[in-house]
């Protein structure tokens, strides 16, 4: 008699305990998945999975199996550089890394670490989760994610790797070609994180007419250097994207509003920051950013 056939998913990593890798962390185990948190203290971590429909207490290993194989790295892009340098003596020869942040500039840093047989993916995503407490993750607002490769040791392993995000952060959209999705979510970031940062206010307050002169130079901006970098949006789609993210979004503060408001860290280095550097490159003067950018540098905690 035939044995019933048993589906063996791969033992994923999830790096850090914030609310998008908690989430992600949760969602896969609950799918079927052997999962393990990469943390700084060893042990079990316990804590509380809110949805929309339920309240589950949760309890996952941290570190126990190793090589690690499967990896998803939802930390800031500050971080990224570094914790990817400790992770390297831990990663088998053919290890799957999925990147999820905000900005860009960390996959040109990457890439040159990798053995030939190490895959580089990035997940871009709009889910929405925080954390009321150190032991509670909330999933407070159902999204979707994007995810394309990065290399084509990523492509050995897809449809592995596609799975598991799906479980992890679906509904998924895969693209042969990610870039134009992460220039398109940085036109987003660009706009929305530093003004909502500098003005200390909700995503909604942009939509006041106040705002509408900055949020049009930045856009315009925006375009200039996306299309000297090779990604042609127009200035209307742009627009029509960032009005949305505004909408959509109203009532939440933005991960930079809240790193300032609170005296953290935060990624102006690699939403503006990126976008200067770029349009240096391309011998361009972006004065709206520019100019919102050095504010924002004074206000940074050194």
């Amino acid at each position: 008699m035939a044995q019933p056939h048993t589906i063996t998913h791969a033992f994923w990593t999830v790096v850090g305990e914030g609310a998008i890798g908690l989430l992600s962390a949760a969602r896969l185990h609950l799918a079927g998945y052997p999962v393990q948190l990469h943390r700084r203290t060893a042990g079990p971590f316990d804590f509380v999975f809110q949805s929309a429909v339920s309240s589950q207490s949760l309890s996952l290993p941290s570190q126990i199996q190793q090589p690690y194989s499967s990896i998803l790295l939802p930390v800031k892009a500050y971080a990224v550089l570094d914790a990817v340098k400790q992770l390297l003596p831990l990663l088998s020869d053919n290890a799957q890394l999925v990147l999820s942040h905000n900005g860009m500039g960390t996959i040109e840093q990457l890439l040159p670490l990798l053995k030939p047989e190490q895959g580089l993916w990035f997940l871009s995503t709009s889910h929405g989760a925080f954390k009321p407490d150190h032991s509670t993750v909330v999933h407070s607002g159902l999204g979707q994610s994007v995810l394309g490769a990065l290399n084509q040791a990523a492509l050995a392993q897809q449809q592995s790797v596609e799975q598991a995000m799906q479980a992890a952060l679906g509904p998924l959209v895969v693209m042969a070609d990610i870039w134009p999705a992460l220039w398109q979510k940085l036109a987003v970031n660009a706009v929305i994180n530093p003004l909502t940062a500098l003005h200390q206010c909700k995503n909604g307050e942009l939509s006041n007419s106040k705002y509408a002169a900055a949020v049009e130079l930045l856009i315009e901006e925006f375009v200039l250097v996306a299309k000297a970098a090779g990604q042609d949006f127009s200035i209307e789609a742009i627009q029509n994207r960032v009005t949305q993210v505004i909408r959509q979004t109203a009532d939440n503060y933005s991960s930079m509003q809240q790193d300032f408001a609170k005296g953290r860290r935060n990624e102006l280095d690699y939403i503006t920051g990126f976008l200067l550097k770029q349009a240096e490159q391309h011998q361009l003067q972006l004065p709206a950013h520019q100019a919102i950018y050095q504010l924002l540098l004074q206000k940074s905690p050194r």
